[in-house]
């Protein structure tokens, strides 16, 4: 498959704190920052017995992509669903400007990683076509 035919593929990416750190995520100021880039942009909060089972499930638009995510408190992370890797890099470059707090690191898996049993890897700080690279090499280890 070639880069272009890797660069097409739909998948979901999970973004998470490096293990044993946090970014100190709240539903509120990630709502609140959605709301910034788009007051129309749809939140909705699902509320668990416990802060295991709750989660945010909310869209954001990224370019001409309109995309659905998920984030959790525990465990800790956000994921956006049915994305091509080009998307999760502007994602991820969103994400560092407006969700983890400056000099934290954080990790990526793919649902297709995660079902292969590829470990989270770092989600360097490098230029975007750099990052999409990473992605989709991360994408051929699951095919």
């Amino acid at each position: 498959m070639d880069a272009s035919e890797l660069a097409a593929l739909r998948t979901m990416y999970i973004f998470t704190p490096m293990e044993g750190e946090t970014w100190g995520l709240t539903y509120q100021d990630l709502e609140a920052k959605l709301r910034e880039r788009g007051p129309d942009e749809f939140v909705d909060l699902e509320l668990g017995e416990s802060i295991r089972g709750t989660k945010m499930y909310f869209g954001i638009t990224l370019g001409d992509e309109k995309l659905e995510g998920i984030a959790r408190l525990s465990p800790e992370g956000v994921a956006i669903d049915d994305c091509p890797a080009p998307t999760a890099a502007a994602f991820v470059n969103w994400l560092r400007e407006n969700i983890v707090p400056d000099g934290m690191a954080m990790t990526f898996n793919t649902e297709w990683g995660l079902e292969e049993g590829l470990p989270d890897a770092p989600v360097p700080d490098v230029p975007r076509p750099r990052l999409i690279a990473i992605f989709l090499a991360h994408l051929e280890q699951t095919l």
